[in-house]
């Protein structure tokens, strides 16, 4: 169901109507009392001070000091509703958010890391504003109708001019809002790119380090740092110029009013008593003239913010819901695929097969995985992947997910320990299983070198372990899941050469060989199939077939050892 930020905001105000009602009453109620103070006084000076009864004046001010107690306790409370009501809104579009975001079936947006995090954090807050705004609005509107009522009992010409200016400089001011808007939009745009940038500059340091490229990204930063920068001092200019414009506009209304009283109290008109309190009003409403004043700026962020939330929470799903059909076997096909550098694919593994694919071109094997992986909707590419006969599209999700596994290059850890990190994917996982998929990903020697073992800490993406250490307990992450179809690309780049002649050995054992002795048992080793995406002469060497891509296409196939004996080019990208 699409949302838009205007309707995020009202669905705000309706999801916390009983707290806000609330403390929208209590506020208001406050303002009241706030607007019977120079009321109050303006009395006591007309019927206790001018006439000097003592008795009245004992009572005024008991009267008064009632009223300061009960404008104190509405003031407390009310703001009490109003704060938790726009913190757990706040909280709770922070969870629309992130749940949106990990929608397995994922979410249809060009909104990179950074920008999503910044969407829904300060995003999140400023759009649950409006559920402070709108109690404010209330309560300032309330003491500019008490006060403009007050006047009118005074003198109607003095409350003639509080009704009618006030609302005119509302409605001047209100012409700015669309303005502040679009520099509010522009600017949490801004921030949020720059936010992007800084997610993806920490979580590529190792690599930039390694390149010598920290300079060139540094100048990338700093590049899109200053137009937010820039963008927020724009947009704090705007805010400036209109609360100041807006502030001294009521300022000038408060002092007209008090000066044509001066005049009337002069000319007997009113008072002295009504002197005062006409003078007391026009200082007081000078504060909620300008809380009215200045809600459009808040309203232009909050309504900003809420738009960016859309965003997200508009967004569709990137891929289909599917048919709900469960993928029985293990045997991949593609047909005619093309998907980015891919061109009329076709490759069919059988059940219980570990293929090897060498791809001359890094972006065939980047396709490849991409699309393997079940990530890719399929109006994004032509042609079709089938796993047990069936289209992966219209597969159940989670069915397929169990199914195909495709472990990443770059695969991340949790925070969490070693063994919660392994049995991620497959919490029932016996101790034995976990033993041999971390004997088979040679990861054994991560959990020996800790006294904890397998309850040794992992810092968030596994930043407290080295790079090989984190593939290789990645690995044996994916290999504990048992997947019917494991797809691995690029498992062992982080190992030395001795470590990645056990791991190739380990995953042929564990998902091959071992079923291998007894062809007969139907164990789900025995219909595993395993798909090594990499150019490693270790893996390839422990594969039963080979295939090469080139231009997207099958190049050539056969055994590692034929492939190395007759083909110049696989000998070239391989052996090393």
């Amino acid at each position: 169901m699409k949302t838009g930020g205007t309707a995020i905001l009202r669905r705000t105000l309706v999801r916390n109507r009983g707290r806000l009602g609330i403390g929208t009453v209590l506020v208001c109620l406050h303002q009241v009392a706030e607007t019977l103070v120079p009321i109050s006084i303006g009395v006591i000076v007309d019927r206790a001070v001018a006439t000097g009864d003592v008795f009245a004046l004992a009572v005024w001010l008991c009267a008064l000091a009632l009223l300061f107690l009960v404008l104190t306790a509405a003031w407390r409370y009310g703001a009490r509703f109003i704060v938790v009501a726009m913190q757990n809104e706040a909280h709770q579009l922070r969870m629309e958010v992130a749940h949106r975001i990990l929608d397995p079936r994922g979410v249809r947006t060009d909104l990179r890391a950074g920008e999503l995090l910044s969407v829904s954090t300060s995003d999140a807050d400023r759009a649950a504003w409006i559920a402070d705004i709108t109690p404010r609005a209330a309560a300032a509107l309330t003491a500019a109708i008490g006060s403009a009522i007050a006047l009118l009992l005074i003198d109607v010409p003095l409350g003639l001019a509080v009704l009618i200016g006030t609302p005119v400089i509302l409605g001047l001011l209100q012409l700015a809002a669309p303005l502040i808007t679009r520099r509010a939009t522009d600017q949490q745009a801004a921030v949020a790119r720059a936010s992007a940038m800084a997610t993806d500059l920490v979580s590529g340091l190792r690599p930039l380090r390694g390149i010598g490229a920290e300079v060139s990204a540094s100048r990338r930063y700093r590049a899109a740092s200053r137009d937010a920068l820039g963008a927020t001092l724009h947009t704090a200019k705007s805010s400036a110029v209109f609360a100041g414009v807006s502030m001294t506009v009521s300022a000038l209304l408060a002092v007209g009013v008090a000066g044509f009283a001066g005049w009337f109290a002069l000319e007997g008109r009113i008072t002295i008593g009504e002197l005062i309190t006409v003078v007391g009003l026009s200082q007081f409403f000078i504060e909620p003239l300008g809380v009215l004043a200045g809600l459009p700026g808040f309203l232009a962020l909050a309504r900003a913010s809420a738009d960016r939330l859309a965003l997200v929470l508009d967004a569709e799903p990137l891929l289909p819901a599917g048919s709900g059909r469960t993928l029985d076997g293990s045997e991949l096909s593609l047909t005619g695929v093309s998907y980015r550098s891919l061109s009329g694919l076709d490759l069919r593994v059988t059940p219980g097969e570990l293929l090897g694919v060498v791809a001359y071109r890094p972006q065939d094997a980047e396709a490849l995985a991409a699309l393997l992986s079940g990530q890719v909707p399929p109006d994004r590419y032509d042609g079709e992947l089938t796993v047990g006969g069936v289209r992966l599209s219209d597969a159940d999700l989670s069915h397929a997910r169990r199914t195909l596994l495709v472990e990443p290059h770059n695969g991340d850890l949790f925070s969490g320990t070693v063994a919660s990190n392994v049995t991620a994917g497959r919490p029932g996982a016996t101790a034995s299983e976990v033993h041999a998929a971390l004997s088979a990903s040679a990861a054994v020697d991560v959990v020996e070198a800790h006294p904890e073992g397998l309850d040794h800490e992992v810092a968030d993406r596994g930043s407290s372990l080295s790079g090989g250490q984190r593939q290789r307990v990645a690995l044996a992450r994916a290999l504990v899941a048992q997947s019917p179809v494991m797809v691995l690309h690029d498992p062992t780049t982080a190992v030395d050469a001795v470590t990645e002649h056990t791991i190739a050995g380990g995953i042929a054992d564990l998902r091959h060989r071992t079923a291998a002795l007894d062809p007969t048992s139907p164990t789900v080793a025995n219909r595993q199939t395993t798909i090594l995406i990499t150019s490693s002469p270790a893996l390839l060497s422990v594969t039963d077939r080979v295939v090469v891509l080139d231009d997207g296409t099958v190049a050539g196939e056969g055994t590692h050892s034929q492939l190395a004996t007759e083909n110049a080019n696989y000998r070239q990208a391989v052996l090393r």
